[in-house]
């Protein structure tokens, strides 16, 4: 008999144990425990504005719950040095929306500056305090509690190695890996046997042939199942051949061979979604970018308002035609757009031929637009793109159409670097890799260094890249 209105368990979940529960616990304890004792400290220069204080308390708490999910603080078990840099991280962040939160409601004067320094710097050291305090327990009590649960690892690829790496590395993880099972015809293969007939590596202890007898063989409590795409129709038999043996089954598809765009794992309606290519403008994300842009642009067009005057009656000055050149690039999500620079060559058609690249000793450059190039003056025209939206102050240049349409039949991800804004600068610009391309090579560098840009974006890379700019404004690709 059909039972009906049962909910059904959702595929995708988030396991928690007790020791993520007792880290979520110890971290609101330090920051309630910072919090108040600084405004006891502080009573009478606050004026008794405890209530304020209180709401800044809640505001920051709620904050530390999106942002540290974000971060995965608590469903990573990382060594010691990567748990503090990322809780760092994730703590900056969370200030950052806090004043962000502050501005917007107009609420920037209520609070002491030295009050909120000092609980960004107390409030993390406290929390990493108790993150050593119950490190160290666990490690001296957690071992008599309980064994380590013995693992089997199915998959032959490189994927499979490292997260033998990384299990073994990792006391916290409390699991102990016996040895690798091989997947034939498994094409990644690190134990692949070479021309010479040496046999497979001793850590592989046999085939998936072999595996429920492994299973009893070794006690085994635990397996990890890392397919490649070429592999993944064995999934089925090892999931049936081990489905009465009581182990856990933990299935990792090695999408990996990809190059993948801001890839992430999500729920849609109790399934499991794997995203492999995605802008990272959505969201909060989305909305910081867009304010860090208008806001940055804005100011900093005030501030060089005289530099462009000049440069604009230089370029005038100079040769004949227009002060500003414009032409269509290809910008997010590929939507044309017009770029605006100033004008550093000489007025000439340039038909219908191959695009061709400024080089050096360039005849067609000008005097005033030798100088503009080398030192990137050419491009503080782009401002105005990044006030109306099609720019951004950072992101992966934009190239001309007719470069577009050549490298994406030569680079197989090329159009991945329109799944974000266009930049004035760039992860590949701060590299050095700017300029003329004289070979494929230098592009597809180019290309690497936009998508490690787009998988990596965060506000803090932004403002180091725009701090790295200003010391590369000039270089020897820069003509």
């Amino acid at each position: 008999m059909e039972l009906k209105n049962k909910k059904s368990q959702p595929i995708l979940q988030r396991r928690n144990n007790l020791s993520n529960l007792v880290q979520q616990l110890l971290d609101g304890i330090a920051v309630i425990g910072v919090t108040w004792g600084l405004v006891q400290y502080h009573y009478d220069s606050i004026g008794g504005a405890t209530g304020s204080y209180m709401i800044l308390l809640f505001a920051l708490l709620a904050n530390m719950a999106l942002t540290y999910d974000k971060f995965a603080i608590y469903r990573s078990n990382a060594k010691f040095v990567d748990k503090a840099l990322t809780l760092l991280n994730a703590w900056s962040l969370t200030f950052l929306l806090l004043m962000l939160l502050a501005f917007l409601t107009k609420q920037t004067e209520v609070y002491s500056r030295f009050f909120i320094a000092q609980l960004f710097v107390f409030g993390y050291f406290a929390q990493l305090f108790f993150y050593i305090i119950f490190r160290a327990l666990y490690k001296k009590f957690g071992k008599h509690t309980q064994k380590n649960e013995r693992v089997l690892i199915v998959g032959q690829s490189q994927l499979a190695k490292y997260l033998e790496q990384k299990i073994s590395s990792n006391p916290w993880i409390g699991e102990e890996v016996i040895g690798f099972v091989t997947i034939p015809n498994d094409e990644l293969s690190f134990f692949r046997r070479k021309a010479t007939g040496r046999a497979p590596d001793p850590e592989a202890l046999g085939s998936i042939d072999n595996l429920p007898a492994l299973i009893e063989e070794h006690d085994i409590g635990t397996i990890y199942i890392v397919t490649s795409l070429e592999s993944s129709k064995s999934l089925e038999k090892i999931y049936k051949t081990t489905l009465d043996k009581y182990v856990t089954i933990h299935w990792i598809p090695n999408i990996f061979s990809l190059r993948l765009l801001n890839h992430s794992v999500r729920e849609l309606s109790g399934m499991p979604v794997i995203t492999l290519s995605q802008t990272p403008m959505i969201g909060i994300g989305l909305i910081l970018k867009s304010i860090e842009d208008k806001v940055l642009s804005s100011l900093i067009l005030i501030l060089i308002s005289p530099l462009l005057l000049l440069v604009a009656l230089a370029v005038k000055l100079d040769s004949p035609g227009p002060i500003f050149f414009r032409q269509n690039r290809a910008g997010w999500g590929g939507k044309p757009f017009k770029i605006w620079k100033f004008r550093s060559m000489h007025v000439h058609q340039e038909g219908s031929e191959k695009l061709k690249q400024a080089e050096k000793n360039d005849s067609r450059i000008t005097r005033v637009g030798a100088f503009i190039r080398k030192t990137s003056l050419d491009e503080l025209p782009q401002l105005f793109n990044v006030l109306t939206g099609d720019m951004s102050l950072v992101g992966p240049r934009p190239h001309a159409m007719q470069h577009d349409e050549e490298y994406s039949q030569r680079i197989f991800d090329y159009f991945s670097r329109h799944h974000i804004k266009p930049g004035i600068t760039g992860l590949a610009q701060v590299r050095g890799l700017r300029g003329e391309t004289k070979d494929i090579d230098q592009m597809v560098r180019r290309i690497e260094s936009d998508i490690e840009y787009i998988n990596n974006w965060s506000l803090l890379l932004d403002i180091k890249i725009i701090f790295l700019t200003v010391f590369k404004l000039s270089g020897e690709t820069a003509y």
